[in-house]
């Protein structure tokens, strides 16, 4: 039986078309913030704390990423907010790419940026243990080696990964665990070929978790869609370039969301 949706808490500001933004695992809305206030200068942009995360509670457990899509949906619905241009970033890349699928009528644009369509069995259970390890012995003991997979090594030492940090600590284990063991069994690949709405993948040429091989497979899978790559940015591109991110997602929106002729 799924689960009941979530009631996610949000913000909604800006002007023209409609976007939403979905953050990473074990992060919040306000990581999304110096994106958002770029896009918000043209577009109305809908951020988002994720079931478990920020202040949207656990309090119904996720069991798989169809779970977080039906919570954006019924968010998109109470807000009278679709079709939406969804843009997703790790994790919220899954999400949205389970949105896009089981309700196409909500998304008018998707952008899928340093995310994953499938694992090998192998980093499946990688992935589980990420959470179980959280669940049994504290954030703590999976922050360095989520923070490196995430950050380059430049922006670590300079101490620009200290927000992240002090948010994966006082992150909600169970909620961080849920959504781990939902990603680990993400499997969208072969259903790519059902996505309707204009997609853009964006890479991050660094990007340890999901290198850019894994980005070009998932623009190749999908019907017109289009491959972008920023130079030199890791897993966590937004963070790391929001104007380069805001940029590029920006035209691509820009763009497909134009009024005919």
């Amino acid at each position: 039986m799924p689960a009941q949706t979530s009631v996610l808490n949000h913000e909604l500001d800006g002007q023209g078309p409609s976007i939403v933004l979905l953050h990473p695992v074990g992060l919040d809305l306000t990581f999304l913030a110096p994106v958002a206030a770029i896009l918000r200068k043209e577009f109305t942009v809908l951020t988002v704390d994720q079931r478990g995360h920020g202040k949207s509670p656990a309090s119904t457990p996720a069991h798989s990423l169809v779970d977080y899509a039906d919570d954006v949906h019924a968010l998109l619905a109470r807000l009278e907010l679709a079709p939406a241009a969804v843009v997703g970033f790790s994790f919220g890349g899954m999400v949205a790419q389970e949105l896009a699928l089981k309700y196409p009528q909500d998304v008018n644009a998707l952008v899928i940026c340093a995310s994953r369509d499938s694992f090998p069995p192998v980093a499946r259970d990688i992935a589980r243990a990420r959470g179980d390890d959280a669940r049994q012995r504290g954030m703590a003991d999976v922050l360095e080696a989520t923070l490196d997979r995430w950050f380059t090594p430049a922006f670590r030492a300079g101490g620009k990964d200290d927000a992240a940090k002090a948010r994966l600590l006082s992150d909600d284990v169970e909620g961080w665990a849920q959504a781990w063991h939902a990603m680990a069994a993400v499997d969208t690949a072969a259903r790519l070929r059902k996505v309707r709405a204009p997609t853009l993948c964006l890479a991050g040429e660094l990007d340890k978790s999901s290198p850019t091989e894994v980005m070009r497979d998932m623009a190749a899978a999908i019907p017109g869609a289009r491959y972008a790559e920023l130079a030199g940015a890791p897993h966590m591109l937004f963070l790391e370039q929001p104007e380069a991110t805001a940029r590029v997602v920006g035209d691509f929106l820009r763009d497909v969301l134009k009024p005919p002729g």
